[in-house]
């Protein structure tokens, strides 16, 4: 460890309990971090040096060994976090260094760096530190690929330790509330969320190489639309009025096609006042696109071709394996269309077409003893036949497809069946993966549809959003006919990577307040 010629920073006693438990642990590595300052090292300096990630250091190795060498590259720097234990071998100690790309053994000799230099590595080191460290790539006699070190230069001194290797860090609670120890502990979490990162990356890819432009609408809203949910609202001190985080960017996108734009998506948060569950989140991650001059048939085509690309892209295959034993799911095209009706037919016996009231069709219901929760409307009790029969029906991928009009205020109806509407929800794993609409373009019937949905406001459906006459206004200068879909990329992570609950595939996820 090389020494600096600043002077110790003043205040370097630290309060162990304002730390947390494990006391003794903690006070230890206080007294080796301040060993470190007292010998004129900063043990948390502002830059490093680095020539080599480990795994790029493995691989030159392996070039040089496979042309006849046995020692090389030298004067390599790799920094990263000691992980794992620190084995002392009389003259000699191993540990292994991590960093983003892998794993690399660090073996140091008191021949090669010196009496001074091993000793204070000795002294001074714990699993968890960050480090740079010089040498030179070999293989040992045990046949692992290793770095022999000259020098190791401290880059953050750990004041906690790390979960412990072996058992790993298993409890849910402290996994979502503490992610970077999950990460640092579980390989295959960390992997995850590289993995979200490909395949957000490929949905761009995807959308950009069909002409699609990504643009950003406002996250603070006047009017809050696009979707039936309850919104986080705030004040916005500067205009002295009520906004809106957005339930969805929808209504926005559209005043783009109005614009002249005709191809246009956006990935962005969206936030719903409302309760967590395996597939739902208050704060969530969505894409939303909209295509002028397209219907919900050309929507269909382009999910599917979407979800399979970006399937390749980010796994290798269209192929994924539900967890637990579950069925192979194959995302390569084409999908299963099946129509609202016949898939309630088909799993309940029940004609939502023939029992097309609220009475007629609750009494269907408890004809057959189906379990269904009540609801005020004969649209919203189909949408729970939907969820409660339907949707767990869906494994293999699906489009769910020509919805009752009056759950899709903002679709077109069907030219040959105006109580359906253009409509389909891509489900995938038993649960939907977004939702798709031929655009309502027309203004006086959207007008006459927002209309409805405040009236439901107003007898007490605190979903339904408030009347947009500014949309409607942009509505009324002409919007060409349009295919729109939105896609949870937070569930779309969760198919691809085979995690069935959506607090496993976002970063920091809600959670209530510890006391």
């Amino acid at each position: 460890m090389a020494p600096n010629d600043d002077p110790p920073p003043a205040g370097t006693e630290i309060d162990i309990d304002a730390l947390g438990g494990m006391a003794q642990l903690l006070a230890a590595r206080l007294e080796r971090l301040q060993a470190i300052r007292a010998a004129g090292i900063d043990p948390y300096p502002p830059r490093v040096e680095r020539t080599h990630m480990t795994a790029d250091a493995v691989a030159a190795f392996d070039t040089i060994e496979a042309a006849g060498g046995d020692e090389g590259p030298a004067g390599v720097k790799l920094c990263g976090r000691l992980v794992g234990a620190l084995r002392r071998m009389g003259g000699s100690m191993f540990v292994h260094l991590q960093d983003q790309s892998g794993t690399v053994q660090l073996h140091l000799r008191r021949d090669r760096m010196g009496e001074a230099d091993f000793g204070a590595a000795i002294d001074r080191l714990d699993p968890g530190d960050f480090v740079q460290a010089d040498g030179t790539m070999f293989r040992t006699r045990a046949g692992e690929v290793s770095l022999a070190v000259d020098r190791v230069t401290m880059l953050a001194k750990s004041l906690r330790p790390l979960p412990e290797k072996w058992r790993g860090l298993t409890d849910v609670e402290t996994r979502l509330r503490q992610r970077y120890l999950d990460m640092l502990s579980n390989e295959s979490v960390r992997q995850r969320f590289i993995q979200r990162s490909l395949i957000v990356r490929a949905m761009r890819t995807f959308l950009d190489g069909r002409g699609f432009l990504e643009v950003e609408t406002p996250t603070l809203q006047p009017i809050y639309g696009g979707g039936a949910a309850r919104p986080f609202e705030t004040h916005y001190h500067a205009l002295g009025q009520t906004m809106y985080l957005r339930i969805a960017d929808e209504l926005y996108l559209k005043r783009c096609l109005v614009g002249g734009l005709e191809r246009v998506y956006e990935i962005c948060k969206d936030f719903r006042n409302e309760g967590i569950d395996r597939t739902h989140m208050p704060e969530f991650t969505m894409m939303e696109c909209y295509w002028a001059y397209a219907d919900y048939n050309d929507v269909m085509a382009l999910v599917e071709e979407m979800v399979a690309a970006i399937a390749l892209a980010a796994n290798g295959t269209t192929r994924v394996t539900l967890p637990d034993g579950g069925p192979e799911i194959e995302l390569a095209p084409p999908w299963r269309r099946w129509t609202v009706r016949d898939a309630v037919q088909d799993t309940t016996g029940i004609d939502i077409a023939a029992a097309d009231t609220l009475a007629a069709l609750r009494a269907a219901i408890a004809e057959r003893g189906l379990h269904v929760a009540p609801q005020p409307t004969w649209a919203k009790t189909v949408d729970e036949l939907v969820g409660d029969y339907v949707e767990p029906q869906c494994v293999q991928p699906t489009f769910l497809m020509d919805h009752p009009v009056a759950l899709s205020p903002l679709a077109k109806r069907k030219p040959d069946d105006p109580r359906w509407a253009e409509r389909f929800e891509p489900i995938v794993a038993g649960f939907e993966l977004g939702n798709s609409f031929s655009e309502l373009n027309d203004p006086i019937e959207q007008r006459e549809r927002f209309e409805e949905m405040a009236r439901q406001k107003a007898a007490g459906d605190d979903e339904q959003p408030p009347i947009d006459d500014d949309f409607i206004e942009a509505l009324a200068h002409g919007m060409p006919p349009t295919g729109g879909l939105g896609i949870g990329v937070d569930r779309l992570v969760m198919v691809l990577t085979g995690t069935m609950n959506i607090r496993e595939v976002v970063l920091f996820p809600a959670m209530r307040t510890e006391e």
